[in-house]
């Protein structure tokens, strides 16, 4: 009996428990610890799964808020100066929940509006009483400079339980924003939103001469939809492609042209790129 209650409190002890035990000292460095995790996954002391989060945990420590932030080109945004109506579209083609709120550009960031309440006011805006005025609902927008470690932004947006900072430059110019969502994908993968295609869609058209792509489309579904003729031999999708390209892991944001086409990364991480907007030149 005695020996079974050894077994069983053995069998009960937590993935970190082992790990734990199976490190004793500590590592040297940090691609020392990274060994020491392989290792450790090899001997099933936990899954893949929790190895790219214990990755993500330590990467975001190294990591700076520019490289993964929305750039300011991309920024949806809605005025100061815009009227319900005309404030509604932007929310509904976009899908967005928060919107920076410019006043004379978009250097000019005067605060953070709700999609929800905008959405009250066509609820109750046959109310008199009921007036809607923006520079009354929105909220206060929160900036970080694009230096800051993604580390410290995690625990300053828990801290304050808001979702969006607006990012800026040496000189405080806006370089973009970032959300909570963002800096989450660091650690544990890709959450679909927004931005993502439904599954089983590969390529959406954006606008007339504008497609959202996903990374993982294969070269030849890509030649065969843009009439390209993009090399199949070397690389499978055209993520492969574009990365290859630039030589390096892009961030978002970054563009470059490859033959016919323009590429602009629109969603990676630090492992690969998950999303492209793919232009015909």
């Amino acid at each position: 009996m005695e020996e079974s209650s050894e077994d069983s409190s053995g069998d009960s002890q937590s993935w970190f428990e082992k790990l734990s035990h199976f490190i004793m000292g500590e590592p040297k460095d940090r691609k020392h610890l990274f060994q020491f995790l392989k290792a450790s996954q090899q001997k099933n002391l936990f899954n893949a799964d929790a190895m790219t989060m214990i990755e993500g945990v330590l990467q975001v420590s190294e990591m700076h808020v520019r490289e993964i932030m929305i750039p300011r080109s991309q920024m949806v945004v809605g005025s100061r100066e815009q009227t319900p109506e005309e404030l509604l579209p932007i929310v509904i083609s976009s899908g967005h929940s928060r919107f920076p709120v410019i006043g004379d550009s978009r250097d000019e960031i005067v605060g953070i509006l709700m999609a929800k309440d905008l959405l009250r006011y066509f609820v109750e805006h046959e109310n008199p009483e009921y007036r809607f005025d923006i520079r009354e609902v929105m909220r206060l927008a929160t900036f970080v400079p694009e230096s800051k470690r993604l580390d410290v932004l995690l625990k300053e947006f828990r801290e304050s339980k808001s979702h969006m900072a607006i990012v800026v430059d040496e000189y405080g110019g806006v370089a973009g924003l970032v959300t909570i969502e963002d800096v989450l994908e660091q650690i544990v993968g890709e959450i679909d939103d927004e931005h993502d295609l439904e599954d089983g869609k590969y390529i959406l058209r954006h606008d007339d001469n504008r497609f959202m792509v996903k990374a993982l489309t294969e070269i030849e579904d890509f030649n065969e939809y843009f009439g390209t003729n993009f090399d199949t031999a070397e690389f499978d999708t055209i993520g492969g492609l574009v990365t290859a390209r630039f030589g390096r892991l892009p961030s978002r944001g970054e563009k470059i042209d490859i033959e016919s086409m323009s590429f602009e990364i629109v969603r990676a991480d630090t492992r690969k790129i998950h999303l492209l907007m793919a232009e015909k030149k």
